[in-house]
């Protein structure tokens, strides 16, 4: 309960705060390039549920529904400022919606998409899909895109063993750090 309420708080606080930043990177990738300025992508909630995930569009609206690492020449796809949203973490804005609905948390580990079978089937293994998706989550924090999914799965179970107030606030914390830095982050 403490978990949703703080989630609830910070995500209409930062709503408040970002509904400038927001507003002028839709008009953005709505100028440069086509398609709608956030796409909706199915991905897996807690108990695996499927739900619809907003995020700032930073692809164009013919690449393959797969995970971006599943690419040949995932950089072939990308809008004119779809690697600047990704790397500024920008283009997840939109999924403080998500977070104000309920599917997801600021904490948790980060949503599969429905046809990630590999990574969903060791997360339900190692009862990973008991917990709320997130923004951000201790796999992020130690590696992001970089990981196998292997340690990401693993560090998810870490997160889900240990999961506490003081582990958010630190996941949080190093976060934006981690953001300001782009580490991590390879497309």
């Amino acid at each position: 309960m403490l978990k949703r309420s703080f989630d609830l708080l910070l995500a209409l606080l930062a709503a408040c705060v970002l509904i400038i930043p927001v507003m002028i990177v839709a008009v953005c990738v709505k100028l440069t390039s086509a398609g709608p300025a956030v796409y909706w992508s199915d991905r897996v909630g807690r108990y695996n549920a499927i739900f619809r995930m907003p995020k700032f569009r930073t692809m164009r609206t013919d690449t393959p529904a797969v995970a971006t690492h599943l690419l040949s020449n995932p950089d072939q796809y990308l809008t004119p400022i779809g690697s600047f949203l990704r790397k500024t973490s920008l283009d997840e804005l939109p999924q403080l919606w998500s977070i104000l609905k309920g599917d997801m948390s600021f904490v948790g580990p980060r949503p599969a998409l429905y046809n990630q079978y590999d990574l969903i089937g060791l997360r339900t293994e190692h009862k990973v899909h008991e917990i709320p998706p997130g923004l951000t989550g201790w796999a992020q924090i130690n590696g992001r895109d970089e990981l196998p999914i292997p340690d990401k799965v693993s560090l998810d179970a870490y997160y889900r063993q240990h999961q506490s107030f003081g582990l958010d606030l630190r996941i949080l914390f190093l976060t934006f750090f981690k953001v300001i830095k782009r580490d991590g982050v390879t497309h």
